[in-house]
């Protein structure tokens, strides 16, 4: 797993590019400007790993644009000991990402190629992410209330089982929209009642329809 300098000067002019964009919190930029995305991808993007782009990872998933993750990571408001749902492991950089802002990070992944992958990855850097294989659409319930959930696939529409276990007053970060999607913010102020604020159009593979009653194995 090299880091070498090359990788450490694309990635800093990666973060002074996404603090160009907008992206205010010097914690999250912080954590960017330290994490190695190229180890989260394929070697031949070895030298574009630092470009504000999406790449394959494979089973037709992408890795988010930098810009992406560091909205996203932003929004979420993470807090020292912050307990956080992940729908959509990936390739497990936005993740990482998290967990390097001191986040205790619960991930479910679809594919199951990618999460054996993805797992196998993460425990290289002797991750304490709790990977687990199974249905988004479901979330992780026995594990919740969480403070912040975070969704990196797009949902036409909320999910259902999402929100009642987001703790109340947490955050969630999630692409809605079809065929389109808006980066929204929704903050669970009471059991009824919700604060959504929208933070620009996006663009994420889509989450795939639910399959109730998927096995689940963790990690």
């Amino acid at each position: 797993m090299e880091d070498s300098f090359r990788h450490k000067g694309l990635r800093h002019k990666m973060v002074e590019n996404l603090r160009a964009l907008g992206i205010a919190s010097e914690e999250v930029l912080k954590v960017m400007d330290e994490v190695p995305r190229h180890l989260f991808l394929d070697s031949v993007f070895d030298t574009q790993a630092y470009l504000d782009k999406a790449f394959s990872i494979g089973e037709d998933q992408t890795i988010s644009h930098p810009s992406t993750v560091a909205l996203q990571s932003t929004l979420l408001e993470i807090f020292p000991g912050a307990k956080v749902l992940e729908v959509g492991t990936g390739s497990g950089y936005q993740a990482y990402v998290l967990e390097k802002l001191k986040a205790e990070v619960y991930s479910v992944e679809r594919q199951k190629n990618l999460f054996l992958k993805t797992k196998a990855l993460l425990a290289g850097f002797r991750s304490r992410i709790r990977c687990f294989y199974g249905d988004g659409y479901q979330g992780l319930p026995e594990y919740a209330p969480y403070d912040r959930i975070i969704v990196t696939c797009g949902a036409a529409t909320l999910p259902p089982n999402l929100l009642p276990q987001l703790k109340i007053g947490g955050i969630m970060v999630i692409p809605l929209g079809s065929p389109k999607q808006i980066m929204t913010k929704i903050v669970r102020k009471t059991e009824t009642e919700v604060e959504v604020s929208r933070h620009g159009d996006c663009h994420f593979v889509p989450m795939l329809p639910d399959r109730i009653g998927e096995k689940r194995h963790g990690a």
